[in-house]
């Protein structure tokens, strides 16, 4: 990618900050075994099909929360930010929908399929944390997952046992490591960073950094719940 895997936010930002306090439950989520069975190609296929119609189901509430933060939005720009942010993810369900539907799962029947605990709790608590706080606190609660799955992308690039070739995942990889979704992470990174200068990211990094810590074990947790399956 010709940037350092972690390098996403500003020197010294809020994001930076947050994602150092937060280092080892960080990379257990940006490292798990889940993503470098990704990497290598050899997760099995039953774990991946598992993830990935319950990240079917997430991404509808991950949409909801970015609904809310249009509502929480601190100005008009952040709202229509914010508005396009839902529409990338609605996209982003297409393609978990066209893997489906080649293991023979249309969308009703992807629909049909019980939330986890793990999907329940994770997307429960972003809106949760998004009813209960502002907007920044919203947005930190969103952060991991928007700027984690930036950074998977880059590590899985730069690990020198990736397989692309044959690769079963390889256009997983493919949307996550794009310009596009690059560019949507970074945004992401930045916002936290910008929200932290004026809404008093610094005072509240205790608060901040306990959300954060938590939204990344959460995703761990939604990896890991795939390799249970399977």
């Amino acid at each position: 990618m010709g940037r350092d895997p972690g390098d996403f936010g500003a020197e010294g930002g809020l994001f930076r900050q947050l994602r150092a306090a937060s280092a080892g439950a960080w990379e257990a989520y940006v490292w798990h075994p889940f993503v470098q069975g990704l990497t290598d190609g050899t997760l099995p296929l039953p774990a991946f099909r598992h993830y990935l119609i319950q990240d079917y189901l997430f991404l509808i509430h991950f949409a909801r929360a970015e609904a809310l933060a249009v509502f929480k939005a601190e100005s008009l720009a952040a709202m229509r930010e914010k508005a396009a942010a839902i529409t990338a993810i609605l996209a982003e369900t297409e393609l978990h929908l066209r893997y489906c539907a080649e293991w023979g799962l249309d969308e009703a029947a992807v629909r049909a399929v019980p939330e986890t605990a793990e999907t329940v709790s994770y997307t429960r608590y972003v809106i949760d944390r998004g009813l209960a706080g502002d907007i920044l606190d919203l947005e930190v609660a969103l952060a991991p997952c928007t700027v984690g799955y930036g950074e998977v992308a880059r590590r899985i690039l730069a690990d020198p046992r990736r397989r692309a070739a044959g690769n079963p995942y390889q256009s997983w990889i493919d949307m996550y490591a794009s310009a596009d979704y690059q560019a949507l992470a970074r945004g992401a990174a930045a916002r936290i960073d910008a929200l932290g200068e004026s809404h008093g990211g610094t005072a509240r990094l205790a608060s901040l950094s306990a959300t954060f810590g938590e939204a990344a074990r959460l995703e761990a947790a939604f990896w890991q719940q795939g390799l249970d399956a399977a």
